[in-house]
């Protein structure tokens, strides 16, 4: 009896990591995204099988696409998937994306008792611009959505930098050059007026020193 219940959770039960793959994709609307699940490799013959959660009565998939054998290409409406036993590599592209395909997806291989199978989220933006993402793998197969952040940086490339060095260096030379003659000026300016009152001063002392030497000589001279 043991034995038996044995062998049966051994079969439903999934193997732990057999399937490995992103749990979450993101896209705007139109974009084309692509992902990869990897097995192991007790798995290469067994069937391998796209498919959107939330199916009926004891099914949990919906609008399921299988791979097609010798490595051939499935396309059904927007998606294809193509198996690669070689690499062991389930490859799945979805075109022209909408809002509506936002939810939760398996990529998955069927298997007697319980499929290997790995979840996937995929998040669908308004818009025409991918958000930067980075792929996060997991072999979970219902571990939670994080939520994820993006953010966008703004930068100016390396050829426009490389570009604009030149006329930088050159402005900062020549404003550089344009303070150097103004301050040239305002010295000799300087300059100029010290001297010129210098001189002034020295008019007026010499003037005054011959006034009074002739205010001396005078009685002398007509009297």
């Amino acid at each position: 009896m043991w034995a038996l219940i044995l062998v049966w959770g051994c079969l439903l039960l999934p193997g732990y990591g057999a399937m490995v793959g992103p749990k979450e994709i993101s896209g705007f609307e139109g974009d084309t995204v692509s992902l990869q699940c990897t097995y192991q490799e007790e798995l290469r013959t067994h069937q391998k099988y796209w498919c959107k959660q939330g199916g009926f009565l004891l099914s949990r998939c919906s609008n399921t696409i299988y791979a097609g054998e010798d490595g051939q290409e499935t396309t059904e409406g927007r998606v294809s998937i193509q198996d690669s036993p070689q690499t062991l590599t389930l490859h799945v592209t979805l075109r022209k994306l909408t809002l509506q395909d936002s939810g939760k997806y398996y990529c998955g291989v069927s298997k007697l008792g319980r499929d290997e199978s790995v979840l996937v989220s995929l998040l669908v933006f308004p818009g025409t611009s991918r958000p930067p993402t980075q792929p996060d793998f997991t072999s979970a197969e219902d571990t939670p959505l994080s939520p994820s952040s993006s953010s966008s940086v703004s930068s100016v490339s390396i050829p426009t930098v490389r570009i604009l060095a030149p006329v930088f260096v050159l402005l900062a030379l020549l404003l550089a050059a344009g303070l150097a003659a103004l301050g040239s000026c305002v010295l000799r300016w300087r300059k100029e007026a010290h001297l010129a009152t210098e001189t002034q001063r020295n008019g007026k002392v010499h003037l005054s020193h011959l006034k009074q030497r002739l205010s001396e000589l005078d009685p002398h001279v007509f009297g």
